[in-house]
């Protein structure tokens, strides 16, 4: 059985194009606006640098990376992942930052070789990228309507990790468009058709 983990990124609920989309594709979510995500303090990246150079924690070092790799972990742990992710100020979501750099970590995500530079742990997984913006569309001048630093941020983590098999459905514009309704229930209708794919 494939194990989903769908990540939700803007707070805005129902009233979130984004997660309208993704809605539609899935019905099992985490909620990042739901989460605890702990701070990524000094003994985190301590630990986390510890893990890189093969060096052993101290007890308060490992207390914070048995926080950080719980979380990591599930992460790892799904086959498919599903983003809804809202462009704000012409990238993604403070929180969905927030929740990549606590889960990106050496030995659950990535390794690092120094002859090779870093590799993706993650194989075989696949991620559904569900993209919208107010202003921003790809076919609009820029930077007028905006730049896209959403998406490439996205896939080049997503490809650090591993994950190459990605999918993305954009509903962008979502406000500058004649009519946002209708154009947003066609983008759900290719929503439920890519998830029967």
């Amino acid at each position: 059985m494939t194990k989903l983990l769908y990540i939700q990124s803007s707070p805005r609920k129902g009233l979130s194009s984004s997660n309208m989309i993704a809605q539609a594709y899935i019905d099992a979510l985490l909620d990042l606006w739901q989460e605890e995500l702990p701070q990524f303090d000094g003994d985190k990246n301590a630990a986390k640098f510890n893990v890189m150079l093969g060096q052993d924690h101290n007890e308060v070092q490992q207390s914070a990376w048995d926080q950080i790799t719980k979380i990591a972990n599930r992460f790892a742990g799904a086959d498919h992942y599903v983003f809804a992710i809202p462009m704000w100020n012409g990238s993604v979501p403070y929180k969905l930052k927030h929740y990549i750099d606590v889960i990106h970590q050496p030995a659950i995500l990535f390794g690092l070789d120094p002859a090779i530079g870093y590799f993706g742990l993650l194989q075989n997984k696949k991620a559904t990228l569900v993209f919208t913006s107010g202003a921003y569309s790809p076919a609009a001048p820029s930077p007028a309507f905006g730049i896209d630093h959403q998406s490439p941020y996205v896939k080049a983590w997503l490809n650090q990790a591993g994950v190459i098999d990605i999918e993305e459905l954009r509903f962008q514009p979502s406000l500058l468009t004649p009519s946002p309704e209708e154009d947003l229930q066609k983008i759900i209708a290719e929503a439920k058709a890519l998830a029967q794919k």
